[in-house]
């Protein structure tokens, strides 16, 4: 007969799971390869083909050009409004689970920001966020065995990224850092627009297209230059719990909400509004 106090009991994951999970609880992000199909890539590259000659500020439906530092390239706000390939995003089933886990299932979701991020030679942005800020809205927390993450973001590669093509750099495991990263020290504005080349700690992560990274936002994190010729594209969904209000204001129209399921309106719209 046993004696002692009794272990706690573990949460009824696989082991592929359970290695997965403690893997984002160390380093702050998944690798998820593969996620999108073929087809389903081609269909999103067609429908960004669109906006190629869109100008800053200007709207194409729904869909915002959102003004930026020269140097970060096109970008292309409340994409989600761009057709049925940006809508099977929403909830698709390589990612979602994942970031129910992650933000906290008994929340619920909501995508405060969808864009498209499309960068030339020379284009870049610079490395942003880090866990020592302790910024509510993009939070890294576990409590009680359960995770509370108030932004988990995806990024969908829509072409290659490798040595040169402009990758996304993190720091890994900087969501628990307790001091702020050494770029981060100076004048936050001074850094706008720079890459985060040669950061302390960041690493290149290099994806093929149709590959996500899956990351907390407190994790500290930018991109490198492009050097390369061609174009860096890729989707961002970011998501948080659903009390959460929209990063820029973009309101989601009658159309989308009405062509949505469910599910996926619960997260557009978690909180429809209260009218007399």
């Amino acid at each position: 007969m046993s004696t002692g106090t009794p272990k706690r009991a573990i949460n009824p994951l696989s082991v592929r799971e359970y290695d997965e999970t403690y893997m984002f609880d160390l380093q702050g992000y998944l690798l998820l390869p593969g996620a999108v199909t073929q087809g389903h890539l081609d269909s999103l590259n067609q429908e960004i083909d669109a906006y190629r000659d869109i100008q800053p500020d200007e709207w194409r439906g729904c869909v915002h050009c959102q003004m930026h530092h020269p140097k970060r390239g096109l970008n292309l706000q409340n994409v989600v409004e761009g057709g049925l390939p940006f809508e099977e995003l929403i909830d698709h089933p390589v990612w979602i689970d994942k970031v129910r886990n992650f933000v906290g299932e008994s929340e619920g979701l909501f995508i405060d920001e969808n864009f498209v991020s499309v960068r030339g030679p020379g284009e870049s942005i610079n490395l942003h966020s880090g866990g020592a800020s302790r910024n509510i809205r993009s939070q890294f927390r576990y409590h009680d065995g359960k995770f509370h993450c108030g932004m988990i973001n995806i990024l969908l590669a829509l072409t290659d990224i490798g040595p040169g093509d402009g990758a996304t750099l993190i720091v890994p495991s900087s969501h628990k850092s307790n001091l702020p990263h050494p770029t981060l020290r100076g004048d936050y504005k001074d850094l706008m627009g720079t890459s985060a080349d040669g950061a302390i700690g960041a690493v290149e992560v290099h994806i093929k297209a149709g590959d996500a990274i899956l990351f907390v936002d407190a994790l500290a994190h930018g991109s490198a230059e492009r050097k390369n010729s061609g174009e860096r594209r890729v989707v961002v969904y970011r998501y948080g719990p659903r009390w959460s209000n929209t990063r820029f204001g973009y309101q989601p129209s009658s159309e989308l909400l009405q062509r949505l399921n469910p599910t996926r309106r619960s997260i557009i719209q978690p909180i429809a509004p209260l009218l007399p």
